[in-house]
């Protein structure tokens, strides 16, 4: 809103400073501190609120050190985050933006979901909250939403280097390279960024071409297809890593600071083609979005580190990890969210082995094995006798080293 405020003062009474917010790295960094003020200010009450409403905490003994001092701490936390992301969002953000409009509305729709699971939990005094079905159902339908809306809208292209004459009905430009004239044009495409690949690129559309001529056809089934296991899967994650203070807060904050610059160099037509990697025209404006997550992840672990204040609640984690799948979606890096997510990724992978590999000895030989201690991983590390304050630092410490080979993997081919 600020944007196009000051975008028309600027415009019509030439107000000194007005123009500033043309500059996204100043709206970026305006989100950031909007969205930490948000988070810290306005957390604290929010907190005093809950409390006060007694919405709080239920832990199950589950033979963990410090766990039982847990009980009655405020819970659904995570509309701290939520607010700390959408209100900066609002005031400085383009919001005709078809990037930044599907970021809000993932933002709100996984938030919900969230906070429906966590009201039916507090208010309704069920522990099972809402049913795993419905929020599979709400996760896939937004996959839906996303992938279809890239597939066919027309402000979603990519630029790609074009040899005269084309066959797309699209206008052609061109600029100097070492010299040489090179012809790009804006078209759509089903392309993502793949590490350790030639010219780091992947086509979604060729996935089936083993059937033959014709396939590409199929390119819409296999993209919505990827979308929608991306998306379950690493919100999902973010939710089973949600299990300590401050863990799952801190990997996506350092996980936000990674998107925000490659949705940078990405959005940059100029770094873009200076590192050689796929321009995204008008997905610069993603750095304002990801500068108020950051924010508001950053504001939110300053109540949510050891021994947390409030926890964020499914109201939080489920939209954190949504928007981080989202997000890596819009700029075409969603495959390298196994490397970035890396946490998640074993968190919740962590879950699959200790529950398939309990139900199939129990089926063979009658009684049910572990492979960890307990599942997910964080506990494992709890029951070894690890305080719960180290394992989240190191699980930081692993989450930067990864966040750096992402970024060093654009490079890499």
């Amino acid at each position: 809103m600020l944007y196009y405020l000051f975008s028309y003062l600027d415009r019509n009474y030439n107000i000194p400073g007005a123009g500033v917010f043309q500059y996204l790295t100043f709206r970026m960094a305006m989100a950031v501190i909007v969205s930490l003020v948000v988070t810290t200010v306005w957390g604290r009450r929010l907190i005093d609120y809950l409390r006060f409403k007694q919405v709080g905490e239920t832990v199950r003994n589950l033979g963990l050190e410090g766990q039982m001092q847990k009980a009655g701490t405020p819970t659904m936390g995570g509309i701290i985050i939520l607010l700390g992301i959408l209100v900066p969002t609002l005031l400085f953000a383009k919001l005709d933006n078809i990037y930044i409009i599907l970021m809000l509305v993932t933002t709100v729709w996984l938030g919900a979901i969230g906070f429906l699971d966590d009201y039916i939990k507090v208010f309704k005094k069920n522990k099972e909250g809402l049913a795993g079905r419905f929020k599979i159902t709400g996760q896939v339908s937004l996959a839906v939403i996303v992938g279809w809306t890239m597939y066919f809208n027309h402000d979603i292209t990519m630029r790609q280097e074009v040899k005269l004459p084309v066959k797309y009905d699209a206008p052609v430009s061109y600029h100097l390279k070492n010299n040489v004239p090179i012809y790009t044009q804006d078209i759509k495409s089903t392309k993502t960024t793949v590490p350790f690949y030639k010219n780091n690129e992947f086509d979604y559309g060729k996935v089936l071409s083993f059937l033959g001529a014709g396939s590409e056809r199929y390119s819409l089934v296999v993209f919505m297809f990827f979308v929608i296991m991306i998306i379950t899967f690493i919100s999902n994650g973010a939710n089973i890593t949600d299990g300590i203070d401050g863990l799952a807060t801190g990997t996506s904050g350092i996980i936000g600071i990674t998107l925000a610059i490659l949705a940078y160099v990405s959005g940059n037509v100029i770094v873009a083609d200076y590192l050689n990697i796929m321009y995204l025209p008008n997905s610069g404006e993603l750095v304002i979005f990801a500068g108020a997550f950051v924010g508001a992840c950053v504001g939110f672990l300053w109540y949510n580190s050891f021994p947390a204040q409030v926890f964020m609640g499914d109201t939080g984690s489920l939209a954190i990890g949504g928007i981080i799948a989202v997000f890596a979606i819009l700029i075409r890096k969603e495959l390298l969210l196994p490397l970035l997510c890396g946490i998640f990724v074993v968190e919740n992978a962590s879950v699959i082995m200790q529950v398939s590999w309990f139900k199939y000895t129990k089926k063979r030989f009658g009684e049910g094995r572990r492979i960890f201690l307990m599942a997910p991983l964080h506990h494992h590390y709890q029951k070894r006798g690890f305080h719960e304050a180290k394992i989240v630092t190191r699980f930081w410490i692993i989450c930067i080293l990864l966040a750096i080979i992402t970024i060093i993997t654009l490079k890499l081919r």
